[in-house]
């Protein structure tokens, strides 16, 4: 329930949480291995495409092991005090923003000149 202030909240009784939680259980179980339900589009291109990869590259492209450059960065981030790490969180996440803001003009320039729906021409 709502007290006077605004913006604070009660807990006066969790019974209601509880009951909440337990209707939005599910109990259905979505088998994704199942090719009726996800077939491919094309038959045989997921073992087509499985015996180009090599037998070793089963570990994630993030678990290379670290340059000493890479390792020199991380030390430099790592004795950062929290005002200037926050800092350099959001001069990352403006880069990233820019970059997108700059991909998404270059991506209606090639819309508009048309570069997507062109026939490639044999040179």
């Amino acid at each position: 329930m709502a007290s006077e202030k605004p913006g604070s909240i009660e807990h006066a009784d969790d019974s209601g949480f509880v009951a909440l939680e337990d209707s939005l259980l599910s109990m259905e179980n979505i088998d994704r291995a199942s090719p009726d339900i996800w077939p491919e589009k094309i038959p045989g291109m997921s073992d087509f495409m499985h015996s180009f990869s090599p037998p070793n590259s089963t570990k994630p492209p993030y678990s290379k092991t670290f340059t000493p450059e890479d390792q020199n960065y991380l030390l430099q981030l790592a004795s950062l005090p929290l005002g200037n790490l926050i800092a350099k969180v959001k001069e990352l996440h403006d880069v990233a923003y820019q970059l997108g803001v700059e991909e998404a003009k270059e991506m209606t320039r090639g819309k508009y000149l048309n570069l997507f729906n062109r026939k490639k021409r044999n040179i």
